[in-house]
């Protein structure tokens, strides 16, 4: 298949430590939408850009999850590379000027709030995926 939707050799990304990808990107979809929806609903007008940041990274791990588990990896490549690119720039920003982020969002100084497991869970995730490529036809 050429449309990134499920075919031979994709379902070792959704196998083994596939699966605890799968998982944990689950989790961070869980917890950042969460995150994002409280901060909107409940103070929004104090760090609008923050929230709205995180709020995209909520989207991101929730592509991310969906397309692992499907096996859709061309979307999940796409997805990896803009978290990991989301995490180099907001993390470089939020050092840069800290004035601009005065709360933290799930990227900021690197994700140092969820121990840095932003800033590594794209690396791992693009590894996992151009390792397990489909083997050419």
């Amino acid at each position: 298949m050429t449309d990134g939707g499920p075919a031979r050799g994709d379902a070792a990304v959704r196998s083994g430590p596939g699966r605890v990808l799968v998982a944990v990107y689950g989790v961070f979809a869980l917890a950042a939408t969460s995150r994002a929806g409280v901060q909107i609903a409940t103070k929004f007008a104090e760090a609008p850009l923050a929230y709205l940041l995180s709020a995209f990274a909520a989207v991101v791990y929730i592509v991310l999850t969906l397309a692992l588990a499907r096996g859709s990896r061309r979307v999940a490549l796409v997805a990896c590379a803009i978290e990991l690119a989301g995490v180099l720039i907001v993390g470089t920003l939020s050092l840069a000027d800290p004035a601009a982020f005065p709360h933290a969002t799930v990227w900021s100084r690197y994700g140092s709030g969820y121990g840095f497991v932003p800033l590594v869970l794209p690396v791992i995730g693009l590894f996992w995926l151009i390792r397990h490529r489909k083997p050419a036809s």
